[in-house]
């Protein structure tokens, strides 16, 4: 009737009240985890109560012109004459460990090296140990650590690195009663989920920093630790993180005090080792001006 042409008819947009704001998060999300794709910046926004889906989401994200990460190359696996994969899969929690070295410099040009240890299952990063330089005794120290603090693994994977095939490492996983799980030289993928992590690792964090000292290296990579196990999501969990933090009730700081109990530590503060408190009031910790022995709290 008005004898206009139907290409010169628009309808108007309809654009969400919470568009902007939610845009404006997506963005600030995505400058400060620039290797995370839609997906997991969508997962990251449900976490916080937004009621998005992924499509909602990349198409936003396509309209703000961000880049979605590069695919990592894929990779063959070492399959046996009967097609079964040689790499033991795990089937739960503490079944394999695995643990590797990675190496970095820090600003004047000396050298980082740090234990990564995972459990395979949980994908839970257990520990990033960080020095100049390490040897066996050091991945005694650590593994007898973890397993008072977290339990003993049935299983534990690695290469053929002089760390971890010293014979002092060997015959103290024997006493333990853990197997060992060594891959083939030259082949990392076997121990794919370590060197996945390795990967996340660098691509997240040491390609984007400066370490200027080593205190600063343990600190910023304590700190990418934590927020990896209970803050980012993990695709193969769901978009779950490994390890995310649960809140508990905890006794009154007088029943803490009677029980002989470790101090409660502020959210984000970095965890005591168990069994040693820098206070002669505590049960658990007898002190000396001149030596220092270390007694577990039963």
């Amino acid at each position: 009737m008005l004898r206009q042409p139907r290409s010169t008819q628009r309808r108007t947009p309809y654009v969400p009240d919470d568009e902007p704001r939610l845009v404006a998060r997506m963005v600030e999300l995505a400058c400060q985890y620039g290797r995370y794709g839609y997906r997991r910046i969508t997962a990251m926004l449900r976490s916080e109560g937004w009621k998005v889906n992924h499509k909602r989401v990349e198409r936003l994200w396509r309209r703000e012109g961000l880049k979605v990460p590069a695919q990592q190359p894929k990779r063959g696996r070492l399959w046996l004459h009967d097609g079964s994969c040689v790499r033991l899969r795990p089937t739960h929690r503490d079944h394999v460990w695995a643990y590797d070295f990675v190496q970095d410099r820090t600003h004047d040009g000396r050298v980082l090296r740090m234990l990564v240890l995972v459990d395979e299952y949980t994908r839970e990063c257990l520990a990033i140990d960080v020095a100049r330089w390490m040897t066996s005794e050091d991945v005694l120290e650590r593994l007898t650590f973890l397993f008072v603090t977290r339990g003993v693994p049935e299983h534990i994977r690695s290469d053929n690195g002089s760390e971890f095939t010293a014979r002092a490492v060997q015959q103290w996983l024997a006493k333990m009663g853990v197997k060992t799980l060594f891959i083939e030289p030259g082949s990392p993928w076997e121990n794919g989920y370590c060197e996945s992590f390795n990967g996340k690792l660098r691509d997240e964090l040491l390609d984007r920093e400066i370490f200027y000292t080593l205190l600063e290296a343990k600190v910023l990579i304590e700190r990418w630790r934590r927020h990896y196990n209970t803050v980012r999501p993990h695709s193969s969990l769901g978009y779950r993180p490994p390890a995310p933090e649960a809140i508990a009730w905890s006794p009154p700081a007088a029943a803490d005090a009677a029980l002989g109990a470790p101090p409660q530590t502020s959210p984000g503060a970095l965890p005591q080792d168990p069994g040693f408190f820098p206070s002669a009031k505590n049960q658990g910790s007898n002190l000396d001006q001149q030596t220092l022995t270390l007694d577990l709290v039963p």
